[in-house]
This record gives C-alpha cells, structure tokens and sequence, in this order.
C-alpha cells in the first residue's frame, strides 16, 4: 500500500525570461495593444470566421468521470494514482529509466550514487540547507541539499513543491539520510506545435466576474462590439473578423459568499441572476463563433479541483440565447488540432506563495514551473482544495500547445518548449482585498491567439 499514515489522511479528511517573440498578425498592420476608441473602419465587415466550420474536439474533461466520497481509502487511491502516473511520465526521460526505489536506496552501501522517485511529503529548510522527506509507494527516506550544494542545485531544491514527484539523484549516507546531487523534472520534451490550416483566432480570457461593483461592463461591452466588428479600425475589424472560438478560463460570475464581507462589493446579489446576466452579454457575441466556458472558485461549481463543469440549472439563462459549450476545471481542447488546456488557475497561489522570488505579477512563471512539473495542483492541502477522485485529472500527460490559465488578473505570456503560455487577465477592475494584498490587475486587455502562425496579439478595451 501507498506509505501514507492513517493518521495523516485522517487528518486531510477532517480539514478537508521572456524574450519577445509573438507578433499582431497581419504583420505591420496592427499595433500590439492598441485601444481604438471608435470604429473608425471604413470596409464593410465580412468575416473571415463565419465562413470557417467549427472544429472543437474535447480531448478530456473531468465532469462526468468524478466518483470520490472522500473517505480515508480515496486518499490512499489518489496518492497511489498521482505517484503512478507521474512515475509513468518521468521514466520517458533517458536520464531516469535508471532510477531505483526508495527502499533498494535505502539498501545500498554508503557513498552508492543513484537515481531515485519519490514524492516529496514536506520541505524544511535551515542553516542554508534543505531537508526533504520523501517516499515512494513502499518506503521513506530523507534527502537533503547541503548547504555547499552547487548554487544551481540550492536553486532547483528551492523551487521545489510539497507533494511533487520528481527524480533525485543522490549518494547514500547513514541511515535513511541521502545526499542529493541533484534534481530531475518530469518537463516536457522540445517538439513542433501543431497549427491550423486556416487563419482562425481564438481570444483567451477569464475572470469577468459579472455581478462585482468592479465588474467592468463598458470595456466587456467594446469587446463584444469589436466582435461584430462594430469597434476599432480596420486592422482591429480585421483581426476581429478571424476570431472563430472564445475560451473563458472560469470565474463568470462573481458568486455570493466566496470571501467576507464581499457582499458590499455586488451589483448583482443572487448567483442565478450574475449568470443570467453574464447570458445576456454573451448572447450578443455572433453566433458563428464557439464559445467555451469553465468553473472557477468564484463560480457555481464544486470549489475543489477538479471541477465539474457549472450546473445546467445556473447556465440556461446562457444556453437560453445562444450555444455554450459548457466543460469542467481542467480540460483540453482540440481546435482545428491544436491542443489547449484550460485551467482556471487557483493553484498558482499557492506557487506563487512557496516558491522564493516568485511574484504575482509574472503568473506565468508558475505556470511554467506547473507545466515542468507536469501537474496542475501538486501541493496539497494549500489554498487550493483539491478533492481525492480516485484517478488524478490534474497530471498533465498530454503536453498542450497552448496552457490557458487565469485566476490571477494579471495579463503576462510566455514560450516553453514549444507550448505557448498565457495567463489572460480579467475584466475586474481592483478590489479592496487586491489592494490590500498588492495585486495590480490588468482588467480589459484581451489576448488573441492565430492558431495557423501561434502568434499572439493583446488589444486594450479598458
């Protein structure tokens, strides 16, 4: 059985550099954040997109697969799934296949070098050193970083995540005690995105938050008028016009009860009616683009991930004018083959909270470092509820072309490895509880993505 203790999942249960590569296409023709104030265009709008078909392939969506009742035995089973699975994506690495278990480590002679997995269960640092406890599916051991590791090495164990499953490569000490001399990532190995055949956009975006005081209404407004290509110049009609698909990456609403006192801060203060609101705004985005929709915290769904797709009883008031394709927290896509997750984001708190020099201006660090890790919650018991299901829909087993998250209102994108990485933003303009905290949003700045050249292009309604 998993090396967990009863008493430990009792526990749980009771307290339940970025180099600038994208560019506006068409190339020279449209500034990268522009902020048209009227339709200036003089063509006629005839768009592209109305007469491309709609190829959406749902690749995976955990909404009718979840089965847990949370008892002590599907701790045990989640465990068990996450540490397999995650097993399974580290051994594709050639430098792994070669890893051993804890308990044959445990075994072997003093100053022996080798390769271990293990999943790390705590993380203590002192004295310039790092001390990790780990196990594996039989055994336990503690590895430690000493303090004259090589820098490059202090720098990986400190980015290192409670409940991670990584490599170590380590040399034998007394007792259960290894000394690391290195850290292995699953990560993603380089390969060619896939692309459209056509020159179709897809807008990335999330977090509207519809019913909050903050809500902003006149900039969701333009950007629905752009759509119609009602809105900005003829390059912004232009790119408008390609838009086939529009990807909402959770937080609709703003919901009723989700952090004190938020009451104060609603327009709209009954969750049926944020939602039948939020329909009669997108009822006016044309009917020939695809909209899809996720659950974040904020919405009527389950709070732990992973998210089932927010009940119809909530949507028809959306599904009333127009079609919704309705999915849960995360998912993958196939649009035209390219492959996009959907994640709404809540995890990269707890990232950004654990990992020294990580700020929530630049979410798509830890992005990146969830994308390296190959999971989209690894730290459990976090800010982030996450919930035993009996197989762990958060590992990322298929590499995306695209990873779309949000959550942290703070429009940034990057490249890795070939995956383009967006965090998309909000419509939310700051809050109390942001300002207290610091957070400076980026409300209104909407991301564009050509799915035939990946290029991506931001454009301002704020």
């Amino acid at each position: 059985s998993f090396f967990i203790e009863r008493s430990l999942l009792e526990e749980l249960v009771e307290n339940s550099q970025i180099k600038e590569e994208f560019y506006p296409s068409p190339e020279d023709s449209v500034q990268k954040e522009a902020v048209p104030r009227r339709t200036e265009g003089k063509r006629r709008f005839d768009p592209y997109a109305e007469g491309v078909e709609a190829d959406l392939e749902v690749i995976r969506d955990p909404s009718n697969e979840l089965s847990s009742s949370g008892a002590v035995e599907d701790y045990v089973k989640y465990f068990r799934d996450r540490f397999k699975r995650m097993e399974r994506l580290l051994r594709q690495r050639i430098d792994v296949r070669t890893a051993i278990s804890v308990r044959d480590a445990l075994r072997a002679p003093a100053n022996a070098r080798l390769k271990i997995l293990a999943m790390i269960t705590s993380k203590r640092e002192s004295r310039n050193r790092i001390l990790l406890a780990v196990e594996d599916l039989d055994a336990i051991a503690t590895v430690l970083v000493p303090q004259n590791a090589p820098l490059k090495l202090l720098k990986k164990a400190q980015s290192l995540l409670p409940d991670q499953v990584v490599c170590f490569e380590v040399r034998k000490a007394k007792g259960t005690l290894l000394i690391a001399e290195d850290v292995i990532l699953p990560d993603l190995a380089r390969r060619a995105q896939h692309m459209a055949p056509f020159p179709v956009y897809a807008v990335l975006t999330s977090d509207l938050h519809v019913g909050s005081t903050k809500f902003q209404k006149d900039a969701f407004n333009r950007f629905v008028l752009w759509l119609n290509g009602k809105y900005g110049n003829d390059k912004m009609r232009e790119i408008a016009g390609h838009v086939k698909y529009v990807l909402i990456a959770g937080d609709i609403v703003d919901g009723i009860g989700v952090y004190p006192n938020q009451i104060e801060e609603l327009t709209i203060k009954d969750v049926f009616e944020q939602y039948r609101f939020a329909g009669k705004l997108m009822e006016q985005i044309p009917d020939y683009i695809e909209v899809v929709i996720t659950p974040g915290n904020h919405d009527a769904s389950r709070k732990a991930l992973p998210q089932p797709a927010i009940p119809n009883r909530f949507l028809e008031p959306l599904q009333e004018s127009r079609k919704i394709c309705s999915l849960g927290n995360p998912c993958l896509l196939s649009l035209h083959g390219v492959e996009i997750l959907l994640h709404h984001g809540r995890s990269l708190e707890d990232v950004l909270s654990t990992v020294p020099k990580m700020e929530h201006g630049h979410p798509e660090e830890a992005m990146t470092l969830l994308l390296r890790s190959r999971h989209l919650a690894p730290i459990y018991g976090g800010k982030t509820p996450v919930f035993p299901e009996r197989r762990d829909f958060l590992v990322i087993e298929e590499v995306p072309d695209v990873y779309h998250s949000g959550h942290i209102h703070k429009l940034e994108h990057t490249k890795y490895r070939g995956v383009l990485i967006v965090n998309s933003g909000c419509w939310q303009e700051q809050t109390d509880y942001m300002r207290r905290h610091g957070f400076v949003p980026t409300p209104g700045q909407v991301p564009v993505v050509n799915l035939q050249t990946m290029d991506l292009t931001t454009i301002r309604f704020s």
